[in-house]
């Protein structure tokens, strides 16, 4: 082989390796920087790409995927002096390549210093109740606070969640006292409150059966108002019946009138539990007269079966005709 065909292969090869070096293919997800003899001159973008060989040469392949960073665990202190150990995760994405090469030195390395810097300054302003069940305003506290200071980096972070915090053993312990001393008083209100709902509907109950008794009473005062009423009218007209009788001269009437009340008297005396021998004065022998007599009466002007009605107590009834005269009370 000649010196001229050695040259030729040695071109050949050159020519090769030149347009290796000078193609560039750009996975997608990904950007890379271009540096010409060490400053950045552009960002080659997904895809194929040239460059100028020798001179140019990738810099960095920055991943502009949404990546997800783990926070480790820190302790914080609170602003009631308690101690919780704190971890989280962070999820950001890089839109300028460039600026994420060249703005900061260890992207990695600062996102998470940052956010467990403002960590320590959110969750320290905060009481440790407010720490426990305000995550999600932690949260957002976190996010509006680290994006705005890694956007000079050309990063953009999505998301900060916090995973876990965790108080101090003896702490729990007093936490889980004062959630059952908690449980124990709503159980002991909500115990008093039955109480006091039944109570207070027996009350409501008695009343009610108080005001129905009263309306009973009331009803029942009335209907006998009214039945002494209707009595009342009653005696009041055959007392004037007696009395019309009498006016005309009918004494008849007046005799059997007394007589009825004399011997309604005596059924009275005879009803009463107390009452075991009846003493009959001797007026009773003139009411017994006249009984005799009105039998006479009735028997001489209704008939022997109305005499008869007569003799056994019963009223009869009075005409305008005189009856004969009842005989005299004997001493």
């Amino acid at each position: 082989m000649s010196g001229f065909d050695i040259f030729a292969i040695v071109l050949v090869l050159l020519v090769i390796v030149t347009l290796v070096a000078g193609v560039k293919t750009v996975p997608q997800g990904y950007d890379w920087t271009i540096e010409r003899f060490g400053k950045y001159t552009q960002t080659l973008s997904p895809g194929l790409n040239l460059i100028v060989p020798y001179f140019d040469r990738v810099g960095h392949k920055i991943n502009m995927m949404e990546q997800v960073i783990d926070i480790p665990e820190q302790e914080v202190i609170t602003k009631d002096n308690a101690t919780v150990t704190v971890d989280g995760v962070a999820f950001y994405q890089v839109f300028d390549a460039a600026k994420a090469s060249y703005e900061v030195s260890n992207l990695t390395q600062a996102i998470t210093v940052l956010t467990m810097t403002n960590i320590r300054s959110v969750m320290g302003s905060m009481d440790l109740d407010q720490v426990l069940s305000h995550r999600d305003e932690i949260n957002e506290r976190l996010l509006r606070v680290v994006d705005a200071a890694v956007s000079p980096w050309g990063l953009k972070v999505n998301r900060i969640e916090i995973k876990d915090i965790v108080p101090p053993a003896d702490l729990v312990e007093a936490m889980g006292r004062q959630m059952k001393a908690e449980r124990v008083k709503r159980a002991d209100i909500l115990a008093a409150e039955g109480q006091r709902q039944s109570e207070i509907l027996r009350a409501e109950g008695a009343k009610q059966g108080q005001i129905l008794q009263a309306e009973g009473r009331r009803e029942a005062a009335f209907r006998d108002a009214e039945a002494r009423e209707r009595s009342a009218e009653a005696e009041a007209k055959a007392t004037q019946m007696v009395s019309d009788a009498i006016a005309k001269g009918d004494v008849a009437a007046l005799n059997y009138f007394i007589a009825d009340k004399y011997i309604k008297a005596f059924g009275q005396l005879a009803d009463s539990p107390n009452q075991k021998v009846i003493m009959l004065p001797v007026e009773a022998m003139s009411m017994l007269g006249s009984l005799a007599g009105i039998g006479e009466i009735a028997k001489a002007t209704f008939g022997e079966g109305a005499a008869t009605a007569a003799r056994r107590g019963g009223s009869v009834p009075t005409t305008g005709s005189t009856p004969p005269a009842v005989p005299p009370r004997q001493g």
